[in-house]
């Protein structure tokens, strides 16, 4: 809806992620219980639901990425496996959709259909699985000899027959409330036998999918299956427009209208008074997201070596990467070392950086930087030139990081017409505009 006067356009959709570990985030306070404690995520989906978002995401972090075998200090204490927390918050909630993050490799199709159906249930129609498939065998170490796949391509099929059997499963209830005997021969897996979780109140619960926007792979499955496709950072709006049409254009072939899929990049923000007190309070938040420890670990990503003995304020080293080193397991590879560490020196000379300054000039960019206004006028821009559906914010600074958003951009974008002034529906399907899923019987 939209308030009296306003014209109408396009409007985005919302959605709030908090990541699994990692830098990205900078959790205020003390580290002890804030970010596993039940008060931070309630504060979070309290935010977001004030705000009239669509979801909140947690992400899961199955394994701490180590550094040298230590576990990285911004990475320390870790988080709640996401399906229990957002049960918990199911209870102290109303509209807000809940995400959880769940991998394909290490878990099984009865097991976790089951779960999530639940969560529907819990949370009125409230639950979405954010689908990830990992081939990381340092993470499977956890799990049982052999439990990752290194092949990705391999794991990708496995996570298409994952959710193809979670949705057999879900539709093995009629939708007026009748089991029926379920069975599923495919490649990776074998069940049968009786769901036990009636049909939930959306159907199956909302399916999103992530990726980089420039993977092929990525773009099909989530044309083949995902309600929502989590895109990487968003690049320019020709840019935009181009992914959206493409992945669209894809979901023909799998018997889907364009209106099935929503498209929402992964956004950052940094905001102020001014533009340059915005600029200030990037600048800031990136200095605190590189620790010197930090720093000195994502060098040794880069260069594949040890350089624990480099003074994180000193320049950065002068010998040249070894592009077969491996000191962080866990951690993707970097595609191109030697040329990453040209353009990280060629930045350093021309601007007198250090080891620590030349990480945070490297890797650290918010998406959208300045005033409410202008933020709220940059999104609403490119929403309404077709690049994408929305955005799933990820706040630098927890769990109070979305509170001003929030507050100072949420009703600029309302007064533009642009985002919703209430919840118009009770579940999340309402909420993204998606249709329910048609109940396909031949599938029990």
């Amino acid at each position: 809806m939209t308030r009296p006067g306003a014209r109408q356009r396009k409007q985005m959709h919302l959605a709030a992620q908090v990541p699994g570990a990692g830098s990205t985030t900078v959790w205020a306070g003390p580290p002890s219980g804030r970010r596993t404690g039940f008060p931070s995520f309630r504060h979070l989906a309290a935010t977001a639901e004030r705000g009239l978002f669509d979801f909140l995401l947690l992400a899961e972090g199955l394994r701490l990425p180590e550094h040298k075998g230590r576990i990285h200090d911004l990475d320390a204490v870790g988080r709640p496996e996401p399906i229990t927390a957002l049960s918990a918050l199911a209870a102290v909630t109303e509209r807000i959709g809940l995400a959880a993050t769940a991998d394909t490799t290490f878990h099984e199709p009865y097991e976790l259909a089951r779960r999530l159906a639940s969560l529907d249930h819990l949370s009125g129609g409230r639950a979405a699985w954010h689908v990830v498939a990992s081939s990381d065998a340092f993470t499977g170490e956890n799990f049982r000899p052999g439990a990752a796949r290194p092949d990705r391509s391999e794991c990708f099929a496995r996570a298409a027959e994952f959710v193809a059997a979670a949705r057999e499963l879900w539709d093995s209830w009629t939708p007026g409330g009748v089991p029926r005997p379920f069975a599923h021969h495919g490649r990776h897996f074998s069940v049968a036998g009786t769901f036990d979780v009636a049909r939930s109140p959306q159907g199956h619960p909302v399916v999103i999918r992530a990726g980089d926007a420039g993977d092929e792979e990525e773009r099909e499955s989530a044309a083949s299956a995902a309600d929502v496709f989590l895109a990487g950072r968003p690049g320019t709006p020709e840019a935009g427009r181009a992914l959206c049409a493409d992945i669209r254009r894809r979901l023909a072939a799998y018997g889907r209208r364009p209106e099935e899929l929503k498209v929402m990049p992964g956004v950052t923000f940094a905001l102020g008074d001014t533009d340059a007190e915005a600029q200030e309070n990037a600048a800031e938040i990136r200095k605190q997201q590189v620790s010197p420890q930090g720093a000195l670990f994502a060098l040794e990503r880069v260069w594949g070596r040890d350089l624990s003995g480099y003074d994180p304020d000193g320049p950065l080293p002068g010998i040249d990467p070894d592009p077969a080193g491996q000191v962080a397991p866990g951690r993707a590879p970097i595609a191109d070392p030697l040329a990453v560490a040209a353009r990280w020196r060629a930045v350093a000379e021309a601007k007198g950086l250090s080891i620590r300054q030349t990480v945070i000039e490297m890797t650290g960019r918010q998406t959208f930087i300045g005033t409410p206004a202008s933020v709220a006028a940059q999104m609403d821009e490119y929403v309404t030139a077709g690049a994408a559906d929305g955005f799933v914010l990820l706040p630098h600074h927890l769990p109070g990081g979305l509170d001003d958003f929030a507050d100072r951009v949420v009703p600029l974008l309302q007064e533009r017409g642009a985002f919703r002034t209430e919840y118009a529906g009770a579940t999340l399907r309402e909420h993204l505009g998606l249709p329910l899923p048609v109940w396909k019987s031949g599938r029990s």
